[in-house]
């Protein structure tokens, strides 16, 4: 299954400056596998040692963000997107 991942900038080092690659994998879990696979260290920098999520990193898939669903065992639909965001703190 191809699955297009929107990278932020903070990662596009990883990715040869690409904003959005194509990689395999029908939950988030295998894209994230496949995405490290073939961009070496990106996947460290999505997932904590435990290997979850990191606290400061949003994933959506197709709109949805995926600590609202199954997490990293979300259902990714062949065509399907994925975004990865850094969170933004900020204030006064």
């Amino acid at each position: 299954m191809s699955v297009s991942v929107r990278v932020p900038t903070i990662l596009r080092p990883y990715t040869q400056g690409a904003s959005e690659v194509s990689v395999e994998g029908s939950t988030l879990s295998e894209v994230l596998e496949s995405l490290d696979t073939s961009y070496p260290g990106i996947k460290g920098r999505v997932l904590d040692e435990s290997g979850e999520l990191r606290r400061f990193v949003n994933v959506y898939v197709d709109n949805d963000d995926v600590r609202f669903s199954e997490g990293l065992q979300t259902a990714i639909k062949d065509g399907g997107q994925v975004s990865i965001i850094p969170a933004v703190a900020g204030g006064c």
